[in-house]
């Protein structure tokens, strides 16, 4: 069974950096394309990087490029989320998400089947 577990989020002040964690579990995350996505309540929810089986990785979301990183540990079957210079904006709950492809661009990143429960960040100013 697939399953993603974020884990990181937190309270930080304006211009701290945090790093989320998604492990996943009943597959290999090596072997496909992994996503994170946030959603502030009332809006849609935001597709922000993906990083593929092959380690090219994508920044969809013109505000975080420069200050979020996606990146993998293999061994830990983790994928990361660096997050820097944190800005009230980015309030919000940050979902992994993973369609079972091996590219970022095999599908709408919105409608990938698998989930974790979300990890709240929260940036004050």
């Amino acid at each position: 069974q697939v399953q993603l577990v974020e884990s990181g989020g937190g309270l930080v002040q304006f211009g701290r950096s945090l790093r989320l964690s998604c492990v996943g579990h009943g597959f290999t995350m090596d072997n496909y394309a992994i996503a994170w996505m946030r959603q502030v309540p009332g809006k849609a929810r935001e597709g922000l990087s993906c990083i593929s089986s092959t380690e090219i990785t994508t920044y969809n979301v013109d505000s975080v490029k420069g200050r979020f990183t996606i990146s993998r540990d293999s061994a830990k079957n983790t994928v990361y989320l660096q997050m820097s210079s944190l800005k009230p904006e980015d309030t919000a709950l940050y979902y992994c998400a993973t369609g079972l492809y091996p590219r970022c661009d095999a599908r709408d990143i919105h409608e990938w089947e698998y989930w974790g429960q979300g990890t709240q960040v929260t940036v004050s100013s």
